[in-house]
């Protein structure tokens, strides 16, 4: 085994291990932060792939732009250090399952690939990826990217709605209390 294999290995354990631990921890908040280290491990294998413009792409947009945006709506949220509950054991064999049947399929789908080594050097330059996220043609990626920035826009006003709900009844709860507080002590 050479060092690239370990190293690949590891960063891909990293990865995959925040992974669990981001979509098994019971506080939103900590789940969020192991999605951070989960998307800076796959930043990582980019780096490792030789694709730094990527790398870089992924440690700005994810990890800079998207955690931050979901942390925020976490703390807009009033449940940001509350536990949630356990799920149920149908919940959880259902998951498992889930995950059983995409490791077969993924293992089928690869299973009938036939993996050939490339003697041709892939062309990452900096200006052909640029030019390719900017076109609007076929091989362009600006509609995926735009569609993304609206899905995150209308999770945000989401969070926002939720958390200002959440908000008026507790204020309307206390305001209650107390006034029910002032007639008692009349």
């Amino acid at each position: 085994m050479t060092l690239a294999q370990i190293v690949f290995y590891l960063l891909a354990a990293f990865t995959l291990v925040m992974a669990w631990l981001s979509v098994s921890a019971r506080q939103l908040f900590r789940s969020a932060i192991w999605l951070l280290f989960a998307l800076v491990g796959v930043a990582g294998i980019y780096f490792w792939m030789e694709m730094e413009f990527i790398a870089a792409v992924q440690i700005v947009v994810y990890v800079g732009g998207v955690v931050v945006l979901i942390i925020f709506s976490i703390f807009l949220t009033n449940q940001s250090g509350d536990d949630m509950p356990l799920a149920g054991i149908r919940r959880r064999i259902a998951a498992a399952l889930a995950v059983l049947f995409g490791i077969g399929f993924t293992a089928s789908l690869v299973a009938g690939q036939s993996f050939t080594a490339s003697t041709q050097v892939f062309d990452n330059e900096v200006s052909r990826i640029g030019h390719a996220m900017l076109d609007t043609g076929v091989g362009g990626y600006a509609l995926p990217f735009e569609a993304v920035s609206l899905l995150l826009l209308a999770a945000m006003v989401g969070c926002i709605v939720i958390a200002m709900k959440d908000g008026g009844k507790e204020k309307i709860n206390s305001a209650a209390t107390a006034a029910a507080t002032e007639q008692n002590q009349q």
